[in-house]
């Protein structure tokens, strides 16, 4: 089965499917008003582990350019709006959905 990721604006929740089942849902934080993140459907096309800077313990680099997945030096930011349109994970959680998920996996960001 394939994974997937579900991304929900409105909820703060990244959801990782294999299929149709949910394997893990994780809170994340978001776009603020002036630099939202973006709802469409994406694909993970790299992954760096430290990347440096804001970007906490991993990147998850999407399909569209300048965003993606990624750990966080503000973990407060977690649940908020916060972010220059990139998704933010705990380092803890961004570690975790990396391991389970391949260059090439969907990911769909939607507003509900």
């Amino acid at each position: 089965m394939a994974m997937r990721i579900a991304i929900s604006l409105q909820e703060h929740m990244l959801n990782l499917f294999e299929g149709n089942n949910l394997i893990s849902s994780y809170p994340v934080g978001l776009g603020k008003p002036q630099t939202p993140t973006p709802a469409g459907e994406y694909v993970i096309i790299n992954k760096q582990p430290n990347p440096g800077g804001p970007y906490g313990a991993f990147w998850m680099g999407l399909s569209r350019p300048h965003y993606g997945i990624h750990g966080t030096n503000s973990p407060e930011s977690i649940g908020k709006n916060e972010s220059e349109g990139c998704v933010r994970m705990y380092n803890r959680d961004v570690l975790e959905l990396a391991s389970k998920v391949p260059v090439g996996t969907p990911v769909s960001i939607t507003t509900h």
